[in-house]
């Protein structure tokens, strides 16, 4: 579909949402369905309260079905804001493709900063691969999915492995990567709030260019040539670093803005980009991770 014509079709699903009082994603969640899915909500994977997940399960999994990739989809929002159940248009994609997909809450600004968010990321990796079979998943199929703010943990979990490593998940557990409009390199921070989330003695370790070793899972990374909040320039060298190191990643351009690029993953917008049908394709081409590698290589 042109970009003009993707554009009027998000003018008007903002329109709409407006006049009837929620938000685009409230009325993305309104529109998908809950045939193609089971919802197991609220499962707890720390002792917070915010450490808290949902795991959808497609519908079409019977008991000789065979095993299906676990996605764990973090959610964006500067650091700041968000609830996994915003995200239930992300979940009915995915599973109407056949994924196991776990959405986890974390804990955010102000209650906690930098790196704490990454723990409660880790944590939430180390539930879905030891639950992945009581839901009829593959824990060697293990994905880690992100957009924005939760590109770049899917991002740092998976080049700095310090943190998997905490929960004993080996970095070569993880089979691939899926990260949508990610800061990757993104200092030096521009604005007050930012600084406080990312303090300066850490601030270095909260960028995942720096980490890239060249053993990194596969990763394929979507980037919107119309984003005006997250520079396109993070995905561009990211990828550059990843390939100078041998990695295995894919960059997929979009005319799509920030928020369209996951947007486009619902109803109705999925039927006018192929945003939903190339992640889809990237996630069955995947192969098994290579080993369990607790305590990691």
């Amino acid at each position: 579909m042109p970009t003009a014509a993707l554009n009027r079709l998000m003018l008007i699903t903002t329109a709409s949402a407006a006049l009837s009082a929620c938000s685009p994603a409230t009325l993305l969640n309104v529109l998908a369905p809950s045939s193609t899915y089971d919802l197991a909500t609220g499962l707890p994977y720390g002792h917070s309260t915010r450490q808290a997940l949902d795991v959808y399960i497609p519908t079409t999994r019977t008991p000789r079905s065979e095993p299906m990739p676990v996605v764990v989809f973090f959610y964006g929002g500067s650091w700041q804001s968000g609830e996994r159940d915003e995200y239930r248009f992300v979940g009915e994609a995915l599973a109407s493709r056949g994924m196991i997909v776990v959405i986890p809450d974390y804990r955010k600004y102000p209650e906690v900063v930098f790196p704490a968010f990454m723990d409660d990321a880790a944590r939430a990796v180390r539930w879905a691969r030891d639950h992945a079979q009581a839901y009829g998943g593959d824990k060697h199929r293990l994905i880690l999915m992100g957009h924005s703010a939760g590109a770049q943990i899917v991002a740092l979990l998976a080049t700095d492995r310090r943190y998997l490593n905490t929960y004993r998940v080996g970095q070569q557990e993880i089979a691939a990567v899926v990260a949508l409009a990610g800061p990757y390199d993104f200092l030096p921070l521009r604005s007050k709030v930012l600084e406080r989330i990312f303090p300066i003695t850490v601030r270095d370790d909260s960028q995942p260019i720096r980490f890239v070793t060249g053993r990194e899972p596969p990763m394929w990374l979507g980037v919107g040539n119309s984003d005006s909040l997250v520079d396109p320039g993070n995905t561009e060298r990211f990828a550059d670093r990843l390939s100078e190191m041998g990695d295995n990643v894919h960059v997929q351009r979009y005319d799509l803005g920030h928020l369209l690029l996951l947007g486009a993953l619902g109803l109705p917008i999925r039927k006018f980009s192929t945003v939903l049908d190339d992640i889809a394709a990237y996630v069955d081409s995947v192969p098994a991770s290579a080993s369990d590698d607790p305590g990691g290589s």
